[in-house]
């Protein structure tokens, strides 16, 4: 696999996910046994490359160094940790939303007003993977909080600037699907299957955050060039 690697010290590596790419392995029951899904994934890559961090994080079998995550089909910025301390360090940094993540997302119509807070919780609907915001009847409710600002607007589209301020499971995806716009691409909640992208148009664009206390870091990931390549054609209205 090559994995792009935007920035790397002694505690950390930083790399540009590709779309396609699962995080990390899991199990699915078929036929009331348990079985591993045998795909290659991000951690097979990092301990290849770094074996000495084999055992790092809360589930080290199969999450080794994973402090986040990305859903396999969203691309970008991702921090993995080399060693135990750091790990629980950047741990620490997310779960009191001490780093702030930054998406480009390509949404179904022109979403007014052009910014605003998302505020709803969110909850796994009974009997399914997908989430939801109607939360009657759902399982495993949390609050979250997801801000948004148009970069431009399009014929059929509004390209966006996300920052989700928790972050639960398809939070982005959820919420821009909770206003009637959903993520281009994104066939569980609403945004079809689209002409010229295999996948959903949403992109881990940067992460701003201390690497160490008194100091600062943005790792940015350009736009990867299927999404590039479908940005210009939605600017010229041919998708």
């Amino acid at each position: 696999m090559n994995i792009p690697i935007i920035y790397e010290d002694k505690n950390f590596v930083a790399v540009n996910k590709p779309a396609g790419l699962l995080v990390h392995g899991f199990k699915v029951t078929v036929g009331g046994e348990k079985r591993h899904i045998a795909e290659s994934t991000l951690v097979d890559w990092f301990l290849e490359k770094y074996p000495e961090a084999k055992g790092v994080g809360d589930l080290p079998r199969w999450r080794s160094g994973i402090v986040h995550r990305l859903d396999k089909e969203t691309s970008g910025v991702m921090l993995i940790a080399k060693n135990q301390e750091y790990f629980n360090y950047l741990k620490s940094l997310f779960k009191n939303h001490e780093i702030n993540k930054t998406y480009l997302a390509l949404v179904k119509g022109n979403i007014k007003p052009d910014s605003g807070i998302i505020d709803k919780p969110i909850g796994l609907k009974s009997g399914t993977i997908k989430r939801t915001v109607f939360t009657k009847n759902a399982k495993m409710i949390k609050s979250a909080l997801t801000e948004y600002k148009v970069k431009e607007y399009f014929p059929m589209y509004s390209l966006l600037e996300v920052s989700p301020r928790t972050g639960r499971t398809h939070q982005i995806r959820v919420h821009l699907a909770s206003l009637g716009h959903p993520v281009v691409g994104d066939k569980l909640y609403g945004g079809g299957k689209v002409k010229d992208l295999d996948r959903l148009f949403l992109h881990a664009y940067s992460l701003e955050f201390s690497p160490l206390p008194g100091k600062k870091l943005k790792l940015i990931a350009d736009l990867p060039q299927d999404l590039t390549d479908y940005l210009r054609s939605a600017k010229l209205g041919e998708q």
